[in-house]
């Protein structure tokens, strides 16, 4: 399903009237920046060819290959294997049109062309250069974007990347000439050789003739390549990711006690691992966070609906001047449509979010039959549950609810982005919910008699949305039934009118492929969901969910392009914590300790509003 509203919206979302509308164009790539970054991808694998496999000079390509930055012969091919691969690590950032990486390109291409003349004396290659060079010059104003959030940290992951690649690629240079090798060197031979090379020792390989220069320095080129890059990312100025301070905290705490009510993901936007972008008014916000240059929203926009275009268009003047590409998880058909309206983006159906009202919710009737039978079978057994609010427990069972949920993860990293709030117990949180299973004739665990927890976020003054679920594995099976349905009874004397629980991704293809006469396509997409539901647990949230008799509210995904689609999913599944690209947890620099939102802090928002 695919959404996209050019004039007022409908469903009582007032429109903005009495002026001009601002389409606001997500940062599609410039035909320029796309054109300068394939041209330095082609002299970059031109100029390592020409490098590497001595016949590549020889071929028909020589008439082109020759004219293009570099020389061809023992300090040649050092240089052209340094442009060449200077150019290729380059061209991703001219394509988002990163300034450091043009102004990297500026430098380059001169030295290339000032290296050839010396070495060839070929004008022809230094108009070439020149050539290549005078667009980036002409159009120096298309690449303004700044830097990406980094840390130091990313000098060890391009010392193993490039120590790699230079190995393997060190190994193609050692063996391509192989004809002009003395004897018949092994495989460990020829990579002693290149590990030698690249710190610039002979190794144990020999050739005939000026080989021997050749490979040498082509080897040394690259051993200075991944020295150079690693101590220039290692001594760079940090740019650390934005968090999301106490202020900004408190302000959106603001907006979420005036307008929490529309959206159950709004509270979620109080992780504090998310940065905010406020609308001029400070009305509205959209919090975000960049993941692998894709700056990811979720949910919908906090705040006044009127105000909602401001904060879009700030989060799009974001993007644009880092060159990120804007994408939202998540957001309702509301949000979807103002989103569609005001950027000019596109919307896809994503999944549906389960939602139960208490005062339908019974587990009488034949459809909760197999709920009913399951909660009142762990009740035998011995369990009993208890329902609060976070300001009603003590700091001792806080703790021990804190460290077991820690302990029963199951995952090295913590899973969620859009409907998880990353914490449990903090003072500022007194109004979420907390589901507890005790079984006090079990011997006491580290836990006490603690078995299970569920964890519930505010939507609004009158209902929760589900944050997370956890569950000691030694325990009975349908712990997350019970409280579930322990959260619904209790509801009423909490004053909660509605809970949100699960999002279930893709679910309207699931029910509808499983129904009789759906066709061959839906069929086949089901089965491709039921078997990527291995791993990602697609199938099995909707029937989990499906088991409460909710309703189901859709949920979209907003995007500038269907080919940015692809890396929106993968930066996606990195912020859920499905793809963990982090360091290994022994060379992982220790997080500071969660902070707090004080109450004075919440205060000061509440005045200034």
């Amino acid at each position: 399903m695919s959404v996209r509203v050019d004039g007022e919206l409908s469903g009582g979302v007032p429109g903005r009237t009495g002026r001009t509308r601002r389409v606001l164009r997500g940062p599609s790539p410039e035909a320029v920046p796309t054109l300068v970054a394939r041209a330095c991808t082609l002299v970059g694998l031109l100029d390592v060819a020409a490098g590497v496999f001595p016949r590549f000079r020889h071929s028909r390509m020589h008439a082109l290959a020759e004219v293009l930055p570099g020389a061809f012969g023992p300090f040649a091919a050092a240089l052209s294997l340094s442009a060449g691969v200077l150019l290729l690590l380059l061209a991703h950032g001219l394509r988002r049109r990163k300034r450091r990486a043009w102004r990297a390109a500026v430098l380059l291409l001169p030295a290339g062309a000032a290296a050839q003349f010396a070495y060839r004396h070929s004008v022809i290659g230094v108009v070439l250069s020149a050539a290549l060079l005078a667009p980036l010059l002409r159009h120096r104003d298309e690449f303004a974007a700044l830097p990406d959030p980094r840390s130091r940290w990313r000098a060890l992951a391009n010392f193993v990347l490039m120590g790699a690649g230079s190995l393997v690629l060190g190994l193609v240079i050692v063996s391509v000439h192989e004809d002009r090798m003395i004897g018949d060197p092994s495989l460990a031979d020829r990579i002693s050789h290149v590990l030698y090379g690249l710190i610039g020792f002979e190794g144990p390989v020999d050739y005939a003739g000026p080989t021997s220069w050749t490979v040498a320095f082509s080897l040394g080129a690259l051993g200075w390549l991944t020295a150079v890059t690693t101590i220039y990312l290692a001594f760079r100025p940090e740019h650390p990711a934005a968090r999301l301070t106490e202020d900004d905290e408190a302000r959106l705490r603001v907006l979420l006690d005036k307008h929490g009510g529309r959206d159950s993901l709004g509270h979620f936007a109080l992780r504090r691992d998310k940065a905010v972008v406020f609308s001029p008014s400070g009305k509205a916000a959209v919090t975000y966070r960049v993941v692998s240059g894709v700056m990811l929203a979720s949910g919908d926009p906090i705040g006044d609906v009127e105000a909602w275009p401001g904060a879009i268009e700030r989060f799009m003047d974001e993007a644009r001047a880092h060159s990120w590409t804007p994408a939202v998880m998540g957001c309702s058909e509301t949000g979807g449509e103002v989103w569609t309206r005001e950027t000019g983006l596109d919307a896809l159906e994503l999944g549906d979010e389960a939602v139960v009202d208490v005062a339908d919710f019974s587990l009488s009737g034949r459809a909760m039959r197999n709920v009913r039978q399951m909660v009142k079978r762990i009740e035998r057994a011995g369990y009993e549950t208890r329902v609060r609010r976070i300001r009603d427990l003590g700091e001792g069972e806080l703790e021990r609810i804190r460290n077991a949920a820690e302990d029963w993860r199951g995952t090295d990293t913590e899973r969620g982005f859009s409907m998880a709030l990353g914490r449990i117990g903090d003072p500022s949180d007194g109004d979420c919910l907390i589901a507890t299973a005790h079984k006090a004739d079990d011997p006491p665990g580290p836990y006490g008699d603690l078995k299970a927890v569920l964890h519930f976020v505010p939507w609004g003054p009158d209902g929760v949305s589900l944050d997370l679920m956890r569950r000691d594995r030694a325990a009975d099976p349908g712990m997350n039934e019970l409280l579930i349905v322990a959260a619904l009874q209790a509801s009423p004397r909490l004053g909660i009118e509605r809970i949100s629980l699960n999002f279930a991704m893709f679910r309207s293809a699931l029910a509808r492929g499983e129904k009789i006469g759906a066709g061959p396509v839906l069929r086949a997409w089901r089965g491709l969901l039921v078997f990527l539901s291995r791993w990602f647990q697609i199938e099995s949230l909707y029937k989990f969910n499906a088991k409460f008799q909710p309703r189901w509210e859709p949920r979209f995904v907003v995007y500038a392009s269907s080919r940015d689609l692809p890396r929106i999913g993968f930066a996606a599944m990195q912020a859920e914590g499905f793809v963990n690209l982090a360091l290994p947890r022994v060379l992982r620099r220790r997080a500071p300790a969660p902070r707090p939102c004080t109450h004075a802090a919440a205060e000061r928002g509440v005045r200034a509003a």
